[in-house]
């Protein structure tokens, strides 16, 4: 028998519609990224919006997203209503700038690949980011130019 738009959905079910297992939703449930209603029996259901919810929480952590990001996000998003493309058009704007920072990142370390990553060794004569001095470890600790930081002049 189909369930209707009204239904609640069990964890099983869920689960099921989902992908995920039925431990994972408890987490993400503990992580506060899902709030099922309990029935008189107890037992958890869910709206059919959390099939969307999940489903984004997947993607989101797979363009590298904590799940602390994840829940601010979500936390923007009506409870009892299924999101709508406005909820969502929002919500990829806010992933989109961060995203974008990554992609920049990712970008610099390609192109540096086969360089010095700015770390501060004093063991490269030539290197593009010649580092004499240690003036890289003044800036303080890790690849502080891959960083953002910039190389001084001679």
């Amino acid at each position: 028998m189909a369930l209707k738009p009204t239904d609640r959905l069990p964890i099983g079910e869920l689960a099921r519609r989902t992908g995920i297992a039925v431990s994972a939703i408890r987490y993400y449930e503990e992580q506060g990224l899902i709030a099922p209603d309990r029935n008189a029996g107890g037992q958890r259901r869910f709206l059919r919006s959390d099939i969307r919810r999940l489903s984004f929480v997947l993607i989101a952590q797979q363009f590298g997203f904590t799940l602390p990001q994840i829940r601010e996000v979500l936390d923007k998003l009506p409870n009892g209503r299924t999101p709508n493309k406005a909820d969502w058009t929002s919500i990829g704007e806010t992933f989109r700038v961060e995203l974008d920072r990554k992609i920049e990142t990712l970008t610099e370390l390609r192109k540096r690949l086969d360089k010095c990553v700015g770390c501060g060794c004093l063991s490269l004569t030539d290197c593009t980011l010649y580092n004499p001095e240690d003036r890289a470890g003044k800036k303080g600790t890790g690849p502080r130019y891959l960083m953002g930081d910039k190389p001084e002049g001679p």
